[in-house]
């Protein structure tokens, strides 16, 4: 198990720029949805973008510790764009 504040410390350390929204989606601290916002991403495609968040949870995915992960990524104007409609 991991708490959601470990998984934004591990995203923090790869990418300290960034947003991030961490949400445990069973209560169990296994499957969590993450919301990051960097200004890494830029001119990435999102495949590249979501390369990056899984490069910065391998530990925890490799060991089983999170199970699941969805991904949510966006540029710090794509974000401003999003968050504003």
């Amino acid at each position: 198990m991991i708490s959601p504040q470990q998984v934004e410390e591990m995203i923090k350390a790869e990418l300290p720029d960034a947003l991030i929204q961490v949400q445990d989606l069973t209560g169990g601290g296994d499957h969590y949805q993450v919301t990051v916002v960097s200004s890494q991403f830029a001119g990435k495609r999102l495949v590249q973008q979501h390369q990056l968040v899984y490069g910065a949870l391998q530990e925890a995915m490799s060991t089983e510790a999170i199970h699941a992960l969805a991904i949510k990524t966006y540029t710090p104007e794509v974000w401003q764009t999003t968050a504003a409609s």
